[in-house]
């Protein structure tokens, strides 16, 4: 019973740790805490799992990578990347049909705001 219980909780860690990871990612090119929240995941998965614990570290160690390098950079390239993480927002508002909505809201008759996905 008690390999039982221990193998239960296991999975559950796993589908839990997992879960969280893949929405962080599904969150990471939009502003706000994607990052964040796949090294939560991680570190939920790095409870149970060994090879959780080496990805949380090496993650974590190429994200510090990353914003160091970006730091160093000059304005104009953290303004592109900036102006990048922005088209991503826009492109993805689009195809989820917010531009459509507030169009059909305020009555614009602008169909070119409506994504296509929803046409």
């Amino acid at each position: 019973m008690d390999k039982l219980r221990r193998h239960s909780k296991k999975v559950l860690i796993g589908i839990a740790g997992g879960l969280v990871v893949l929405i962080g990612l599904m969150l990471v090119p939009y502003p706000g805490p994607g990052w964040l929240i796949v090294f939560a995941g991680l570190a939920i998965l790095a409870t149970e799992f060994e090879f959780a614990s080496k990805v949380l570290d090496y993650a974590k160690g190429k994200y510090d990578t990353w914003s160091a390098w970006l730091k160093r950079q000059d304005i104009y390239v953290q303004l592109s990347v900036l102006a990048l993480t922005g088209v991503v927002v826009v492109v993805t508002l689009w195809l989820l049909n917010a531009f459509g909505i507030i169009n059909n809201v305020l009555n614009l008759g602008q169909d070119w705001l409506v994504s296509p996905l929803f046409s």
